[in-house]
């Protein structure tokens, strides 16, 4: 018998209940990220990397190091710097150095960068909602409560 299936023959209700709510969770989190992706890139050309580095940089106006980004993101260095490498090109990020150490260099949104992120920003948001429209107030609020409980959780375990 293999292993996996004596796990989930001995599982208890609230552990197949836990299974299928991971599993909506996920079907859920996939069909929105795609349709987010595709029309990020219809309407403006962009993709979510891309996005999410310049909300990153949107939400710390005095400029990140290229590591903290990284960090932030949860991708490698070279994954960041290949999307900032891009969005310097476009004039949408600048790099300079910190307090003169030429070791340390900091990417900032250019004026060109924030203003373009801020009309992305606003129409991603427009999207959000339309596909999250048909959620009652209140099933919103108990959903985002219960997974901010979970990330706790999980962050009081490292």
């Amino acid at each position: 018998m293999v292993m996996t299936d004596m796990v989930s023959r001995s599982g208890d209700g609230a552990s197949k209940d836990r299974l299928r709510l991971w599993i909506r969770l996920l079907r859920s989190t996939r069909f929105i990220e795609a349709e987010l992706r595709d029309r990020l890139r219809r309407e403006f050309d962009a993709t979510m990397p891309r996005f999410d580095v310049m909300a990153a940089l949107y939400r710390n106006p005095d400029g990140m190091m290229m590591s903290e980004l990284s960090r932030h993101m949860m991708v490698s260095n070279g994954n960041v710097t290949g999307i900032v490498d891009r969005l310097v090109a476009d004039g949408m990020v600048k790099r300079w150095q910190r307090d003169g150490d030429r070791r340390t260099w900091l990417v900032g949104l250019t004026p060109a960068g924030t203003e373009n992120f801020a009309q992305m920003a606003a129409v991603h948001e427009t999207w959000v909602d339309e596909l999250l429209g048909d959620l009652d107030p209140q099933a919103v609020a108990g959903l985002t409560g219960a997974l901010q409980d979970l990330k706790s959780d999980w962050e009081g375990r490292k």
